[in-house]
């Protein structure tokens, strides 16, 4: 007993933090757009970071609860509602058997991520209950949830330690520009330096080619020394790919393992997130940041979670 999918929504998948160790099969990392929403969602309910979520993207999904536990909604505001009140973001809300949770139209951000206390039930593939769309494996049969679809709950808690303090200030995701910080590399060095400064001085436009798998952007072009192509290398999460024509492409969860084209830079994982809560239209000011202050949010988030899992689970 768990969940019942009443009806899909646009894009509703399973996800945790990735499928990691398999790249070089070609098999991609997948997992959650926004990491930090979906860890947030996980400590709120008492669960590990890396416990599979709901990734609801824009349209989401109406969901019947089958059984009694306790739950959070986390990341954009999609008009989350419980038996049609609204649903509190950032906080712990035991559910019961039979109430209904449903999505309106998005008010701010794109995505939300539904944790739930114990965890989904659903098999671990190759170390993940990520969903990869494109190769069919994992989350509930390796495809987006549809109307009809039953998923139980491995297990589910009605209380847990200190329920009043799980609550945590709720994000603003209503602004249209954004400022993401990239660490250059790895070959900055097929642009010359007025390519790199075109690529910082500049605000690009998120395109509507915007999906799990790489953000689109439009504008200055960023011109290369030779050209867009070299031998095909290895890809990251936020790798910023600038092609032949110019535009550059944040590569996302869903990115591909290898990929023939320049990179310029890496957007730092903690600001990734920020672009996973990005819809097209909105525009991007990248600012270079150097690889030590980079560390230093990354460990910074990391104390940050392990002090919340402390506090609440004392």
């Amino acid at each position: 007993m768990g969940i019942k999918i009443i009806k899909a929504g646009l894009l509703t998948t399973i996800q945790d933090m990735g499928r990691y160790g398999y790249q070089e099969t070609g098999m991609a990392v997948s997992g959650v757009m926004d990491t930090r929403s979906a860890s947030l969602a996980n400590i709120l309910v008492g669960n590990g970071e890396n416990e599979g979520v709901l990734e609801v993207t824009m349209m989401g999904p109406v969901i019947e609860f089958t059984a009694d536990n306790i739950i959070a909604v986390t990341g954009g505001d999609l008009g989350a509602a419980l038996n049609g009140a609204p649903l509190p973001r950032y906080e712990a809300v035991l559910v019961k058997a039979g109430q209904t949770l449903s999505f309106a139209a998005p008010k701010s951000g794109a995505r939300a991520f539904v944790a739930f206390a114990g965890g989904l039930d659903v098999p671990v593939v190759m170390g993940s209950k990520s969903t990869n769309l494109k190769s069919k494996i994992g989350g509930f049969e390796g495809r987006k949830l549809e109307a009809g679809d039953a998923i139980g709950f491995a297990a589910p808690k009605t209380s847990l330690p200190n329920m009043a303090m799980r609550k945590l200030p709720v994000p603003d995701f209503s602004s249209r520009e954004h400022e993401i910080r990239v660490v250059l590399g790895p070959q900055d060095d097929c642009f010359p330096q007025s390519s790199i400064d075109t690529f910082f001085n500049n605000v690009y436009t998120i395109s509507n080619e915007y999906d799990r798998m790489g953000c689109r952007m439009q504008g200055e072009v960023i011109k290369h020394k030779v050209g867009g192509d070299i031998i095909t290398d290895g890809i990251s999460f936020g790798a910023v790919q600038v092609p032949s024509h110019g535009n550059p492409i944040v590569m996302m969860a869903d990115h591909q393992t290898t990929g023939g084209y320049t990179k310029i830079g890496n957007v730092i994982s903690v600001d990734l997130p920020i672009l996973a809560q990005c819809m097209p239209g909105h525009k991007i000011h990248f600012k270079w940041i150097s690889i030590e202050a980079a560390q230093y949010w990354y460990c910074r988030e990391k104390k940050e979670f392990s002090e919340l899992k402390a506090k609440l689970n004392a």
